[in-house]
């Protein structure tokens, strides 16, 4: 079949020909070295666009919800580097740096980026297993790979990633955050907590003797602080937005000071004023610089980048989950534009590339500052660049108050967050979901604790995959015809979707033929599609049917089936008069047939 195209339409994906323009096309056509451009993302930041449309009001909104979220982010941004197993400047900085690069170059209007809970296990076990150094380098790696996926389009992939994995795998990181902050909070004398998850439970097990009591009762009030804080000014009939929008002003201005603030300044002014016995960051960091490190260079290898891998790809899978995911739900909360998936990963592929120059962890987008960011009023990404700017300030000019600030209340911290972090209503629910997504759910958080992230993701993905060609093929049946036939002739209806997790009910289907049978109909209407491995099993019907003096006659073929039959030669070995119409266009044909004229098909 011959198919003409009008003169001046153009391709999918090419420009059209201008009027009076003439082409010379050849079989291998020469095209512009740039022409593959077409075919990746361009950088367009969001920000970008502020140029329209931007307003004094909004620049306003936007200055006072970076300082909000800026504040939120201080004690999170020491808390999560300490929990990793590095010094606490090493979140600030992150936060600063990888904070300031994510709202400029992102592809959302409110997604605040910088360290994140989720990284706290895979962090620590790349400290104790390869060292802070290649850390770093395996953080730079990860900001490559994680710009190559946003260019190159990948970003909608991650989308595909189902449910269950996501949930597993974060209740996991929960559940192994909550463990790591048991020695900060009860002050156990541990001098290097093990990586791994059943010796991290013998080492707290054996150290309890040593347990600090007052380190324990700053860690709890810590704790209480965080977690009641925000509801002690909620009116008697109010939810707690309402109560933060339209109380009295006392009550108003007490509500929007960060929960996790109060818990960190008031530990921190009991440490200092009753000089109690507890671990600080003076006392286990000496404290935090006053300034941004020095930019400097990993120490690069390509013997070293070989042995990082894994954790390179771990960093950048988990980085482009939880940014997109968070971003997803920043565009629920937001009344902004969605989020240009990709620009989003080029942007968190800039941020870990250059933040290890300065001594800085693996970052990505953070649900709960995000959330901050967008309650607090934010529009744009001035309000993550704010954010930064306050967290610089704050470093620049506050660091020395950091001297007291009790280990134990950082984990009381911690402790909230890994509880709010987790969706543990999931497991409540999985009663109600089916075998395969429990398997899968349970599957990948077991995975996550007692290996690591990696090795979830990766059996939980191979799990979704096994299980989802199993129901496709359970969908798949071959039932038979109600249709009154002639005698010797026999017909079974398709149904669904005829792929290599099917085919054994084709491979049966020659046993179901009974003796007196001289033809099989296939009635093809509801057959959806077919691939190489269903082609192949008919043509294994064929030869079988064929053997018995059978004739095999296909009906009604939807138009995918149909051509690959064509395409694959089937078509001629099986005979173009035995690919029909209808079931219907077969069965006049027989009637037709006169003695002595051989019936349709033979």
């Amino acid at each position: 079949m011959t198919v003409q195209h009008e003169p001046t339409q153009a391709p999918p994906g090419e420009h059209p020909i201008p009027p009076g323009h003439t082409t010379t096309t050849t079989d291998t056509p020469d095209k512009p070295w740039h022409a593959w451009l077409r075919h990746v993302h361009p950088f367009r930041p969001r920000a970008l666009q502020l140029r329209q449309g931007y307003t004094q009001q909004r620049f306003w909104a936007d200055v006072g919800a970076g300082i909000t979220v800026g504040i939120v982010a201080l004690p999170l941004a020491m808390a999560f580097a300490i929990a990793s197993g590095v010094k606490p400047e090493a979140g600030l900085v992150t936060a600063i740096v990888a904070g300031f690069l994510i709202a400029a170059l992102g592809g959302s209007n409110v997604q605040i980026g910088g360290p994140a809970g989720a990284f706290i296990v895979i962090i620590y076990g790349i400290v104790e297993r390869y060292g802070l150094a290649n850390l770093l380098i395996a953080t730079s790696l990860a900001g490559v790979l994680l710009f190559l996926m946003g260019w190159l389009k990948l970003g909608e992939l991650i989308r595909y990633i189902p449910v269950p994995i996501v949930v597993g795998f974060t209740n996991g990181i929960a559940v192994l955050i909550a463990l790591s902050q048991i020695k900060d909070l009860l002050g156990l004398s541990i001098d290097k907590l093990p990586a791994d998850f059943l010796t991290q439970i013998g080492v707290l097990g054996r150290a309890l003797p040593t347990l600090n009591p007052v380190a324990l009762a700053l860690g709890l009030g810590a704790l209480a602080v965080v977690a009641i804080w925000p509801r002690m000014w909620v009116r008697p009939g109010h939810g707690t937005e309402a109560a933060v929008t339209k109380p009295s002003r006392g009550p108003s201005i007490m509500a929007r000071v960060p929960s996790t603030i109060v818990a960190l300044v008031g530990a921190t002014l009991l440490t200092w004023a009753l000089a109690l016995p507890v671990d600080t960051i003076g006392s286990r960091f000496g404290g935090i610089p006053s300034s941004l490190p020095p930019l400097a260079l990993p120490d690069f290898s390509w013997q070293t980048a070989k042995q990082l891998v894994m954790p390179t790809i771990t960093i950048a899978l988990l980085g482009a989950i939880e940014s997109l995911l968070c971003a997803r739900v920043a565009d629920k909360l937001s009344s902004t534009p969605r989020h240009d998936p990709n620009q989003e990963l080029m942007a968190q592929g800039v941020a870990n590339l250059v933040t290890p120059f300065f001594g800085g962890i693996p970052a990505t987008g953070t649900i709960a500052r995000t959330v901050t960011n967008v309650r607090a009023g934010a529009t744009s990404p001035v309000a993550g660049v704010v954010h930064a700017v306050t967290l610089l300030l704050v470093m620049l000019l506050a660091a020395p108050l950091a001297l007291h600030v009790p280990l134990a209340a950082l984990s009381g911290i911690l402790l909230f967050v890994a509880w709010n972090m987790g969706e543990w209503r999931e497991f409540a629910h999985a009663r109600r979901f089916s075998l395969y997504y429990r398997t899968i759910l349970f599957g990948t958080f077991a995975l996550t604790v007692l290996f690591d992230l990696t090795v979830a993701v990766e059996i939980g993905l191979l799990l979704a995959c096994v299980f989802f060609i199993w129901r496709m093929g359970t969908l798949f049946s071959v039932r038979d015809h109600r249709q009154a036939l002639p005698d010797g002739v026999q017909a079974f209806e398709l149904y669904g979707a005829l792929f290599f997790g099917a085919v054994g009910q084709i491979d049966k289907l020659g046993q179901r033929v009974r003796p007196a049978t001289r033809s099989v109909v296939l009635e093809a209407h509801q057959l959806v599609s077919m691939d190489t491995s269903g082609l192949e099993a008919l043509r294994q019907l064929h030869s079988e049917l064929k053997a018995k003096g059978v004739q095999l006659i296909l009906a009604d073929l939807n138009a995918q089936p149909l051509s690959l039959i064509q395409r694959s030669g089937f078509e001629a070995e099986l005979g173009a008069d035995n690919i029909l119409p209808s079931l219907a266009t077969w069965a006049e044909l027989e009637r037709d047939a006169r003695p002595g004229r051989p019936a349709a098909g033979t």
